[in-house]
């Protein structure tokens, strides 16, 4: 089958579960070169999954690469995406597009002028949970939705201890882990017309926690408590609140919960791939779980990417597209704008709802690139 020849800027982090996912699952996308500031990093990765180390500079000379998986971190993207738009390149970005409204409205007028397509993360509504979620909302099996309430508690100081990117720009507790559940509400209920609410940093001058570190001090640069109100332009109505100055639960209970007229459905963590849906339907005391209708169960970081990759080589639009990525982006910069001005804020952009993804191709065991089939059709 063709394939679509990527290659793969930032070999951090969150690169092992991308790379992982990719060659596991994922047979339209063939990794072909890696490219780190830390060269060490680059080569590891060549190593493991195949391809060459390549300069910025040689993947863009290089005509037989189409796509570019940008896996940096939020200051770095801007940068990157747009050297990459401009140097011919299809790309698809880790979340957010960028830390800045402006700077994300800029790539997508590049991408637009350059005829060139970007997809951004987070990919998790893709994956079983959402996906049945949806098909549980379009079905009218609880009824015509009219709320949502969702939230999110962590220990801020520990993350900040693990992941030195949650104290910068683009790493609080809004834009790194709000837009998970924006991005799953979105393609649940389409645009959202306004939102109110406020973002603020709670104590911002902190002393590691670690007892190696204790006497050194570092700034939060970014919020630690986000809560707010978005009014989508079907009508559906809901608030949001995450609080990074709490207590972290392993494995995380987010709680996510969506009001019908004739039921109500208890959402997964949209921050996962799959997980299960329930639903307590009227007059009755207890919630059953819904089968999964959907594939992508487990741990599929790269979906959106091969998703998209299946979308150039079909020549349709891609799910986790650009204007939904700054859709989400919008919401989030609105609800901190709302805090500031005391006023809702109007959202200037909207969105493509883009059909779910078929139903009915999940994984068997003996036939494991059967969820990939999914992406390979329109609808």
């Amino acid at each position: 089958m063709e394939r679509i020849k990527t290659a793969v800027v930032g070999c951090g982090v969150i690169s092992h579960a991308y790379l992982k996912s990719i060659s596991e699952k994922f047979r339209i996308i063939e990794l072909a070169g890696f490219c780190d500031h830390t060269a060490e990093k680059a080569r590891a990765a060549a190593t493991e999954y195949g391809g060459k180390v390549m300069t910025l500079e040689e993947i863009i000379a290089d005509d037989s690469i189409q796509m570019v998986l940008n896996l940096t971190t939020v200051p770095a993207h801007y940068a990157i995406i747009k050297t990459l738009l401009e140097g011919g390149k299809h790309v698809y970005s880790e979340k957010v597009l960028t830390a800045n409204l402006s700077e994300s409205a800029e790539l997508l007028e590049i991408a637009n002028r350059e005829n060139r397509v970007l997809g951004v993360a987070p990919d998790t509504f893709l994956g079983s949970a959402v996906q049945t979620a949806r098909y549980v909302i379009e079905s009218g099996l609880i009824g015509d939705v009219t709320s949502f309430s969702c939230s999110l508690t962590r220990d801020g100081a520990l993350m900040a201890e693990a992941f030195p990117f949650t104290t910068k720009p683009g790493g609080g507790i809004g834009f790194d882990v709000g837009i998970y559940y924006v991005t799953a509400l979105l393609s649940c209920f389409g645009p959202v017309s306004e939102v109110t609410g406020l973002m603020k940093t709670v104590n911002k001058d902190r002393h590691h926690v670690l007892i190696d570190r204790m006497e050194k001090e570092y700034t939060l640069e970014c919020e630690n408590l986000a809560t707010g109100v978005l009014c989508f332009e079907n009508g559906v109505v809901g608030t949001m609140l995450f609080n990074g100055n709490s207590v972290s639960l392993m494995p995380e209970q987010p709680s996510v919960i969506v009001h019908g007229s004739l039921g109500i459905m208890y959402m997964a963590d949209p921050n996962n791939f799959g997980g299960d849906v329930k639903i307590l339907l009227k007059g009755n005391d207890t919630a059953f779980t819904v089968p999964q209708t959907h594939g992508f169960r487990t741990e599929s970081r790269g979906l959106g990417a091969a998703e998209m990759a299946w979308s150039l080589l079909k020549g349709r639009k891609p799910r986790a597209n650009k204007e939904m990525a700054y859709h989400a982006l919008e919401v989030l910069y609105g609800v901190s704008q709302s805090g500031i001005t005391k006023k809702f804020y109007k959202l200037s952009s909207t969105f493509e709802k883009m059909p779910p993804l078929p139903r009915g191709y999940l994984r068997y065991d003996n036939f494991i690139s059967l969820e990939e089939s999914a992406l390979a059709l329109s609808s």
